[in-house]
């Protein structure tokens, strides 16, 4: 099965996703968008409409994509439009691709859950779209983090993030 999640950085969601039993594959990519095959520096621009994703291939005997989706809201802030830390523009805006009627149908339960349940301060802002097509990012951002543990922004910002979801019981709400 697939999960297509936007989250921000993809570098970022990228790492956390590789941690998980029934997970077998994270790509980073762009969906989303009016430009065909996108280049990260057309991405950057703003201008493409497309999101910065990961595609998960993930077996739904070992994962649910409920699981999935507590860890997707657990490891971003779904109340801030268009942004993510210091990472502004809509390509870093909270968006969950569904790729049947069923993602569609628990994303937007869950989103529901957790405005009922006013588990944000803020009101969540993740759109909730039917997937695209998936251009995979460039080579060099496929298992950036581990590839450049050594990069500022990986120490700075991907790094404590990594190690607080690997501190806790994520995935729950």
């Amino acid at each position: 099965m697939k999960a297509t999640f936007g989250g921000g950085c993809f570098w970022c969601t990228e790492v956390i996703f590789q941690q998980l039993e029934g997970v077998n594959k994270v790509l980073p990519g762009y969906m989303g968008g009016h430009t065909e095959n996108p280049t990260y520096k057309e991405i950057c621009t703003g201008n493409t409409g497309h999101a910065e994703v990961v595609q998960i291939d993930y077996d739904p005997e070992i994962l649910s994509y409920k699981k999935l989706l507590g860890i997707f809201f657990k490891t971003h802030d779904p109340t801030t439009l268009n942004r993510q830390g210091n990472d502004v523009g809509t390509q870093y805006r909270s968006v969950v691709f569904f790729h049947n009627p069923e993602q569609k149908f628990e994303a937007e339960t869950f989103i529901n859950k957790l405005t009922d349940e006013n588990v944000f301060n803020d009101s969540i802002v993740t759109e909730v779209e039917e997937a695209q097509e998936f251009y995979e990012a460039e080579d060099y951002h496929h298992d950036y983090f581990n590839n450049n543990p050594d990069n500022p922004y990986c120490a700075a910002v991907i790094q404590p993030k990594l190690q607080k979801f690997l501190q806790s019981q994520v995935g729950e709400f």
